[in-house]
This record gives C-alpha cells, structure tokens and sequence, in this order.
C-alpha cells in the first residue's frame, strides 16, 4: 500500500503560486517595458561626428533607451542639464558620464541633452536633445 506524502505536494503547490506571482507581477511591471523602444543612436553609423540632426522626427517617448555604440576609449556620453551647457559644449563636474562603447539609456520624459566629453568632439557636432513625450 502506498503512503501518501502531503509535503513534497505542498511544496510544488506552494513553488507554482510563487511562479505565478511573479510572472503576474512581470506582467503589469512590464508594459512599460513593452511599449519602450530602443533607439541606436546615429542608426548604422552609431555615436560620431555628424550625429547632430539624428533625432530628427523621430518619435521619442519616456521609457525609450537611446543605445549609443562607439568604439570603447574613442568616446564617451555625457548628459548635460541645459540647453546652455549643450550650446557651449559645456560638461559640469558632477555629470554622469558613460564610457562602455555600448551605453544604454533610459529616456525621462522631456528635453535631454547628450554630448561627447572628449575635448573638440561636442563642438565638431558629437551632441544632441532628444525630446520624450
């Protein structure tokens, strides 16, 4: 005759609840992330010179991440509070500043400012605003 065992049955029991808990939970949490869209910044050409006019038309919203890939120590991305640092290329001291060559960045909702920290490379049109709605 064959014993019945209640724990290992409750532990499975108990293991699916907690699955469906948190694939319940992904499922809420995640619709931002399923609406977001990643955007290689400069397309093919990735974060260089002449990436200016890139963000043209295009339709950002909060939650987007801008994907800027360059070639590791050839640059780096800055985001800058102002339009007034963005004009003058000016990056303050307290400026989170990445430098993978595969940065990734997730998108607030209204103006940002992004330029190229590397001395000359901001003024030789390394930069731009991207506006999120």
């Amino acid at each position: 005759m064959a014993r019945a065992t209640t724990g290992s049955g409750s532990s499975i029991f108990m293991a699916l609840i907690g699955v469906m808990v948190v694939v319940a939970q992904g499922n809420d949490g995640g619709k931002a992330a399923a609406d977001s869209r990643l955007w290689p910044v400069g397309d093919s050409a990735g974060w260089s010179f002449g990436v200016l006019g890139w963000p043209n038309y295009k339709p950002f919203k909060a939650g987007d991440i801008l994907l800027f890939s360059y070639k590791h120590g050839a640059h780096n991305v800055v985001q800058v509070n102002t339009v007034a640092q963005y004009s003058m290329c000016e990056v303050p001291r307290n400026a989170t500043v990445w430098s993978s060559g595969n940065d990734r960045i997730t998108l607030a909702r209204g103006m940002s400012f992004f330029v190229c920290g590397i001395p000359g490379h901001c003024q030789k049109g390394m930069k731009i605003v991207v506006t999120a709605r």
